[in-house]
């Protein structure tokens, strides 16, 4: 037998058994904490790999370029004249007639 195809086996090996660990972890984190439905459950133990960030670190995607950007576009527009003064008008401007 070849020692690199055992010791890939043994990775391999080692790599189910801290999976398992993990996930009968969080299943057991989900069940003290009364998560509200199994959706809940299932969604805690499916993120069980993840960790949380640290202070330092941020999530960053080299792709994105930060320039500003105006999300709330109608925001920066100048006001109009108010709705109900419009709707005044025209019906008065219907009654006249």
């Amino acid at each position: 037998m070849d020692f690199s195809t055992l010791e890939r086996e043994v990775e391999a090996a080692v790599a189910a058994d801290e999976k398992y660990q993990r996930e009968n972890d969080a299943k057991f984190r989900a069940i003290e904490q009364n998560v509200p439905s199994y959706d809940h459950f299932r969604d805690m133990v499916k993120a069980s790999h993840l960790t949380p960030l640290g202070k330092g670190e941020k999530i960053a995607d080299p792709n994105i370029q930060h320039r500003n950007v105006i999300w709330n576009t109608a925001n920066t527009q100048k006001s109009e004249p108010n709705l109900f003064s419009r709707h005044a008008q025209k019906k008065k401007h219907f009654t006249e007639q």
